[in-house]
């Protein structure tokens, strides 16, 4: 789960660099706030009239699936949605009823560790009220709230019912589905194009010779890039601790949670995954990171996925990090494999 979620899901900041002009062309940009975070949109063209009515669309399909999919708003579908009477259908979009299969096969292939049904948790660890720690009762009602199964889907009639007072969040899967979204509609015949929706990366598809320049953050320093390679496609996703985390009564409350436990995840490091598909960029990076480096590693190994771990590394008394990435990754970034970002700490 990423910023907003639990996980607010929440994300490590992946950054524009620095980008040189094709030819003729020029990069325009605008930046705008969606989905309870600051979203930059970026459009290559040498057209800037152009650039700029196609950013205008792009914006308006974010707004879109920021009404229907934010939980950061009372009056979004998963908003209402949350706030239905127990045992009382509600109908569904068409989008979040295509979804809807694809999050419960997510659920079930990672073993749970994405789990989009943890609004208990948030509220019990006060993750969007500057941080709180449960009592083990509060905890426990909180767990007996949480799971993808407290919520009948009738896939005929696109409705859902809650079976209990469980509720959604979209912080592991709305960017992505967002994100989704441009792909679908902004493919062939539009202006190339990037797009940060608050640390998620997706560009559209093109020549690697024309591809974006993209930083990875530092695991706990979202501002401070460590890591550059060039993005011809697909989306970037990265999960990590950064500073979003918060300390209460001595205890690190981080904003990712793992819906197995209930508890935050509390470990430095980071993990960033690529996937064509943007949504499933979004859940891997968020259930690789619950996992944690030595099992999120042999699980994108084993399901050929691209994935990237910042892990600590003690030296002279201080904490550095290292990269461990898959093979599929190494292979389609393989600037990565010889990086020693160590010494840019």
């Amino acid at each position: 789960m990423k910023v907003a979620t639990t996980a607010i899901l929440a994300c490590l900041l992946s950054s524009l660099l620095p980008f040189q002009p094709v030819s003729a062309q020029v990069v325009v940009s605008r930046t705008v706030y969606l989905m309870g975070t600051r979203t930059t949109l970026a459009v290559r063209t040498a057209d800037r009239n152009e650039a700029r009515q196609q950013l205008e669309r792009m914006v308006r399909d974010l707004e879109q699936t920021d009404a229907e999919l934010s939980t950061w708003r009372a009056d979004s579908e998963l908003g209402v949605l949350n706030q239905q009477p127990v045992g009382q259908s509600f109908g569904i979009s068409a989008q979040l009823c295509q979804m809807w299969p694809e999050l419960t096969a997510w659920h079930d292939e990672t073993g749970k560790a994405f789990d989009p049904a943890i609004g208990a948790l948030i509220d019990a660890w006060g993750l969007r009220r500057g941080g709180r720690v449960p009592s083990p009762a509060q905890l426990a009602a909180a767990r007996v709230l949480t799971g993808l199964g407290h919520f009948d889907f009738d896939a005929e009639e696109c409705r859902v019912t809650r079976k209990v007072d469980a509720s959604l969040d979209a912080g592991a899967f709305g960017k992505g589905a967002a994100l989704r979204r441009l792909q679908r509609d902004y493919g062939g015949g539009s202006a190339p194009w990037l797009v940060d929706l608050g640390g998620q990366v997706a560009v559209s598809e093109g020549p690697v010779a024309n591809a974006w320049p993209v930083a990875i953050a530092h695991p706990r320093l979202r501002g401070l890039a460590v890591l550059e390679i060039r993005l011809a496609g697909g989306s970037l996703a990265t999960s990590g601790g950064s500073e979003r985390s918060h300390v209460v009564e001595g205890q690190i409350v981080g904003h990712i949670l793992d819906p197995r436990s209930g508890r935050p995840v509390n470990r430095l490091g980071s993990v960033t995954v690529w996937h064509p598909d943007p949504l499933a960029a979004d859940v891997l990076s968020t259930a690789l990171y619950v996992l944690g480096p030595k099992a999120g590693l042999r699980y994108a190994e084993a399901n050929g996925l691209a994935a990237l771990f910042l892990t600590p590394t003690a030296a002279s008394g201080t904490v550095g990090f290292g990269t461990r990435a898959s093979q599929v990754f190494r292979q389609r970034f393989p600037t990565v494999e010889n990086a020693d970002i160590s010494s840019r700490f």
